[in-house]
């Protein structure tokens, strides 16, 4: 059992909130000092993005993150070098989000090596189909207990979820709507709809909502049906800002709306 199976196994009534961001933003170095930052400041989980240069299910702010990121050098190498030491400073769920071409050109078996090597507990890979997972890596990925993490939109048929329950070893990452990162969450009839059917098939994974959470109403509303809640794009316009590090406890305090870490 791996920290994310743990986190959600002895959550109870805890509201768990999630932070991405990208690797190598906004300076190259500040990867593992945010992650210690946001883990300070009471959030449960994060997902690290390693950039790609055709980010094509983000909206323009995560984009913007990755060219700075790229620009700075950040490499899959370079990325793994500054973790090898993340398990001395950060103690919560870690996973890295991508897209498969980087993860392909590094290698699908040494990069599941290099992530149990650094402590990196799960992965995100949107664009790599649920087949080719299952036919060619799902092995690979138990062999270093690397959890794979699917995700879900509102038009996901029920079989593709159940099939998607039964491969899946951490949770659903249940994409709010069908629409690139950065678009707000419409709190509306068709979502609640959609999360509430979603609810109903009591699948034995936990349900995280991803997209569009960018404040405390968006993050309680996501919570009415699932696990956890993730926040990116509105953290990454933060790490924007000058002087964003002595603003990350007020966003993060913002976000769970005084909720007791």
């Amino acid at each position: 059992m791996n920290r994310i199976n743990q986190l959600f196994n002895n959550k109870g009534d805890k509201k768990l909130l999630s932070i991405y961001y990208t690797a190598g933003y906004p300076q190259l170095e500040d990867t593992v000092s945010l992650a210690e930052s946001l883990e300070e400041t009471g959030v449960d989980f994060l997902e690290i993005g390693f950039p790609y240069s055709d980010p094509v299910a983000d909206g323009p702010v995560i984009q913007h993150s990755s060219e700075v990121s790229l620009k700075n050098g950040m490499t899959l190498e370079h990325l793994f070098d500054q973790l090898k030491d993340l398990r001395k400073r950060v103690h919560i769920p870690v996973l890295l989000m991508g897209y498969v071409n980087p993860l392909l050109q590094y290698g699908v078996e040494r990069f599941c090596a290099s992530c149990a090597a650094v402590g990196v507990d799960g992965v995100i890979v949107p664009d790599l189909p649920m087949y080719e997972y299952e036919e060619q890596y799902q092995e690979v990925f138990k062999k270093y207990a690397i959890s794979h993490i699917f995700l879900i939109t509102p038009q996901t048929t029920e079989e593709r979820i159940r099939k998607i329950d039964a491969l899946s070893t951490g949770f659903i990452y249940m994409v709010s709507s069908y629409a690139t990162t950065g678009k707000n969450l419409a709190i509306s009839d068709q979502t609640t709809d959609y999360f509430k059917r979603v609810k109903t098939l009591q699948l034995k994974n936990p349900l995280v909502v991803g997209f569009g959470i960018a404040d405390h109403n968006s993050f309680e509303h996501a919570l009415n049906y699932a696990d956890a809640a993730i926040v990116g794009s509105a953290f990454v316009r933060l790490l924007g800002e000058p002087d964003y590090r002595s603003k990350i406890p007020a966003f993060i305090e913002g976000i769970k709306g005084g909720v007791k870490v």
